[in-house]
């Protein structure tokens, strides 16, 4: 036996992963809350001991080696193995604590998040939520860099490595401001959509993507008369928009819950295969807090009607793919 036996550490690894994501030690190190040179110091200990290079230091960015790519990934799999040991405490001591980070993106998070955050305080007082809103194609990259732990948005994703739990298929609807043609009957389909009168989300914003979807055989009508064009950033300011300069705009039905009776007058539903989007949480596919993950989607499910979880089977619906951004 070695006097001296090669012992690889978990603090190692973490820094081995965390130059792989950011493709430098600066970030790295900034990351990691550790000196470059240490990080560096440990890294090179590391292919010291194996006898490998993990990393291309020539090349700017840091580029992976191919042997570096496989250790990466290994590395990837032991720390979630090791963070695994602290969901195993947690579910045999049936108590949660510790810190969750969680993104959602902006048409989702008003409607869900301000109850969410009150209600999982209570029920769960050990787990600290760290929440904030971001647009999809930010939260896959965060995902990828272990920033955030999990996220709430319109799925699929069809992306590698991101692991998706369906939880409610929302309904869009339609919003018309007085004097609309499409008032004048009880259920509209997409033909009734002026794309000439239409308000809609900035780009970048899935669910701008979703509405031109379902009216892409009108796409290049797509408000091409209209005097002055004005894209939103948030699902509030659509109807304020409606409201304010007349036209219509295509709304997720949670956004319409709490609706006065004259608003809801101007509301109307699609006709036949109604059009939904899939809200599921996410996560990376080497995230193990799973007991976490699942209360959240417990105190999610809470705050949606029950015609729309995922439970249901029967439901005649025509899903709207999210557009990858």
């Amino acid at each position: 036996m070695s006097d001296n036996p090669f012992v690889m550490t978990i603090t190692q690894l973490e820094y081995v992963v965390a130059v792989a994501t950011y493709k430098s030690f600066v970030a790295a190190a900034e990351k990691c809350f550790v000196t470059q040179p240490t990080l560096s110091m440990q890294i090179q200990k590391l292919e010291d001991e194996l006898g490998v290079k993990i990393f291309d230091r020539n090349k700017h960015p840091i580029a992976v080696t191919d042997m570096g790519a496989i250790i990466v990934e290994q590395a990837q799999i032991a720390l979630a193995e090791a963070e695994r040991i602290h969901e195993l405490i947690q579910k045999q001591q049936k108590l949660l604590s510790g810190t969750f980070r969680f993104a959602a993106i902006p048409t989702v998070a008003p409607n869900i998040l301000p109850a969410l955050l009150e209600n999982y305080s209570k029920a769960f007082p050990g787990i600290k939520l760290e929440v904030r809103e971001m647009e999809t194609n930010q939260i896959i990259v965060a995902l990828r860099n272990n920033e955030i732990d999990a996220a709430l948005l319109s799925t699929p994703l069809e992306e590698n490595g991101i692991k998706e739990y369906p939880l409610f298929y929302e309904p869009f609807v339609g919003y018309f401001s007085e004097g609309e043609p499409a008032l004048k009957k009880r259920m509209i389909t997409p033909d009734d959509i002026s794309l000439d009168r239409i308000w809609l989300l900035n780009e970048g914003h899935c669910m701008r993507n979703q509405i031109i979807n379902l009216c892409s055989d009108h796409i290049q009508k797509l408000q091409a008369e209209r005097p002055y064009r004005y894209e939103s950033s948030n699902v509030e300011t659509l109807r304020r928009m409606v409201e304010k300069n007349g036209g219509m705009a295509v709304l997720p039905e949670l956004a319409t819950l709490e609706f006065n009776e004259d608003q809801i007058e101007h509301i109307r539903y699609f006709d036949g295969q109604e059009p939904v989007r899939e809200i599921s949480l996410v996560t990376s596919s080497y995230f193990v807090k799973d007991t976490v993950l699942q209360s959240l989607m417990d105190e999610i499910l809470k705050l949606v009607p029950e015609k729309m979880r995922v439970q249901k089977k029967n439901r005649k619906v025509l899903r709207i793919q999210s557009a990858k951004l």
